[in-house]
């Protein structure tokens, strides 16, 4: 959840996002709001919205590392 624009990227679609995740549309809007899961970015045209694959990256590396200290 860095403010960083990668060079490369990849943009994931929602149900990508929770394929990935595992988390639910509305667990992710939820997450979302309270500030703990990134922000989509606008796609353009309306309602389109995806997020930055290496922010996702991230937000999993967080969770699999924070799981891992309560161990």
């Amino acid at each position: 959840m860095t403010n960083t624009i990668p060079k490369n990227y990849t943009i994931l679609r929602r149900k990508q996002v929770e394929a990935r995740t595992g988390l639910s549309r509305s667990t992710i809007y939820s997450r979302i709001a309270e500030g703990s899961f990134p922000r989509p970015i606008n796609l353009g045209g309306g309602r389109a919205v995806g997020w930055i694959e290496s922010e996702i990256n991230e937000w999993l590396q967080a969770r699999i590392e924070q799981s891992r200290k309560c161990i």
